[in-house]
């Protein structure tokens, strides 16, 4: 079947698979597909930072991590995490570290409720899945080897829009409804395109390059996604859910032990 938009979700769902990252190992996976990409290829990082080759920051923790892994090669191929408000870290990175830039006025419309905010960042494509055909290969391989067909060649160039999909899931599973993100402004257009229309809430900022904050509510994210990926939404919506909540689960006997433990 030749590809088109309108067969997302069988065609990238053939190739790759998305997950809530729910163990350690799925993390290191996203932090070293980080440490390519903003280490080693952009040199945002001094790669001598992260001697394990994994890029991380104290936000990781409290963190959820999306994972998108081809499926024939088993690579990690993408990236994205959702970094919510807690008790710990009040504010979310780009409140803490550009609070200057943001506008008053259009934040005072968003509810105030902190316990509903969160930030969408670390998005990440591995060099492998950019790459063009007959470009050198790298020490995991040559994706480009394998006897890869036209239809799923051209599914890599989803694999950075189907993230954002599942982080905007992600906001509706936790409930953390007011979305922030620190992105470049050709991003943002280049999202509203798909109706992931994200509202700029304050100047350019220079950090490695030209960046500006930005808001979305998960329900505009729902109300205005194309017709084709909001089906991708609700699908991948039942993928994630129980994942997401047998990690809750887990979260919640883990500290009901820690707390019998302490008594």
């Amino acid at each position: 079947m030749e590809f088109s938009k309108l067969s997302l979700i069988e065609s990238f769902n053939q190739y790759f698979q998305i997950e809530l990252a729910t163990s350690q190992a799925q993390v290191q996976k996203a932090q070293r597909i980080r440490y390519r990409v903003y280490c080693e290829e952009l040199g945002y990082e001094p790669v001598d930072k992260f001697p394990d080759g994994f890029e991380t920051d104290e936000y990781d923790e409290q963190s959820l991590h999306i994972l998108i892994t081809h499926r024939r090669s088993g690579l990690a191929a993408g990236c994205v995490r959702l970094v919510p408000t807690s008790a710990f870290q009040p504010l979310l990175p780009l409140e803490k570290r550009f609070s200057d830039t943001l506008d008053p006025e259009s934040l005072a419309v968003i509810d105030p409720d902190r316990s509903t905010r969160c930030e969408i960042s670390r998005l990440a494509v591995d060099p492998l899945f950019r790459r063009r055909h007959g470009e050198a290969g790298s020490r995991l391989g040559d994706i480009h080897a394998m006897d890869i067909s036209r239809i799923e060649y051209r599914s890599f160039s989803l694999i950075a829009e189907a993230a954002f999909v599942a982080a905007a899931v992600l906001t509706d599973l936790a409930e953390r409804t007011n979305v922030f993100a620190l992105m470049e402004p050709f991003l943002a257009r280049l999202l509203g395109r798909s109706g992931i229309h994200f509202v700029r809430v304050g100047r350019d900022i220079k950090f490695h390059g030209r960046r500006a904050p930005y808001f979305v509510s998960t329900e505009t994210v729902k109300q205005s996604l194309n017709p084709e990926l909001l089906d991708f939404y609700w699908g991948l919506r039942d993928e994630l859910a129980r994942p997401y909540r047998s990690m809750l689960t887990n979260i919640e006997s883990h500290s009901l032990e820690n707390h019998s433990l302490a008594g």
